[in-house]
């Protein structure tokens, strides 16, 4: 556990709301308890809130009821509202948590193999090549343990549709590829995955501006945007439902099952 003097509320929103939490409590005199009693949660919530811990984030409630009570003038709402739409690096970390226990797992890629079926020699090349990761060997690893989603007692249905050119990409080299290429035919065969490509011959479709993931979970679904050192979580929104829409029309421009498997064969032998 970081301790609070490492927060930088400088390079984070959910850093920002955990250190103005800890100021304005601490201003005012309040224990935790008694700001928990003033937020509507636990003593433990307030806790985890100041912390910036992953899986904890201040709602709008929560936000309003700190606003009214220390006469703040929206700013927490505010801070709250902006972090729902902001790019920022915490937010992956929030939607593996989530991952693990979806009902469904949607991911389209533009540019690379989704994390969930990458090989550890994939991961690794992606990772050292990118020259931005300190300790390859442990975000490899961190990559792998995401994977068990698939393996559960009761694995999510999963979702992917591959723009062709991550078929032929040569990262890592031949050997990695057609190890990589092998993964992703193995699993196209497993009951609970489906993986279909669009090919190049699809011309331009709305997916080429970006990738994303969405969830399916018990309280609706979250949608995770990438982006450059960040990325965007999105929750019960009508932006969320758009992504929906947004990934049907990207799969009315893909292959079926069957031709994506062949397609994926063919890019096997040519490496």
């Amino acid at each position: 556990m970081a301790p609070i003097e490492s927060l930088n509320p400088d390079l984070s929103f959910k850093h920002w709301i955990a250190s103005d939490l800890r100021f304005y409590r601490e201003q005012n005199g309040k224990s935790l308890a008694q700001m928990g009693v003033i937020m509507g949660c636990a003593k433990a919530t307030v806790s985890n809130l100041e912390y910036a811990r992953d899986g904890w984030n201040m709602n709008e409630d929560q936000a309003g009821k700190l606003d009214e009570h220390l006469k703040l003038n929206g700013h927490f709402a505010r801070l709250v509202r902006y972090a729902r739409t902001a790019h920022d690096p915490d937010w992956f970390a929030e939607y593996a948590k989530h991952e693990g226990k979806a009902l469904a797992v949607r991911s389209y890629r533009l540019s690379l193999f989704p994390g969930l079926l990458q090989t550890p020699e994939y991961a690794r090349a992606l990772l050292t090549a990118s020259r931005l990761v300190a300790d390859v060997e442990g975000a490899v690893e961190n990559r792998m343990k995401r994977q068990a989603v698939l393996t559960r007692e009761t694995p999510p249905h999963v979702w992917i549709l591959l723009d062709e050119n991550v078929l032929h990409r040569p990262v890592g080299g031949a050997r990695v590829m057609r190890e990589q290429l092998a993964r992703l035919r193995d699993a196209i065969e497993l009951p609970h995955v489906t993986i279909r490509v669009v090919p190049q011959t699809a011309g331009f479709y709305l997916g080429l501006d970006g990738s994303f993931n969405t969830l399916t979970m018990d309280t609706g679904d979250l949608v995770y945007v990438e982006a450059p050192g960040g990325g965007r979580l999105i929750q019960g929104s009508t932006e969320a439902r758009e992504f929906g829409v947004r990934w049907d029309r990207i799969g009315a421009s893909a292959l079926p099952w069957d031709a994506s498997r062949d397609l994926i064969a063919q890019a096997m032998e040519r490496f």
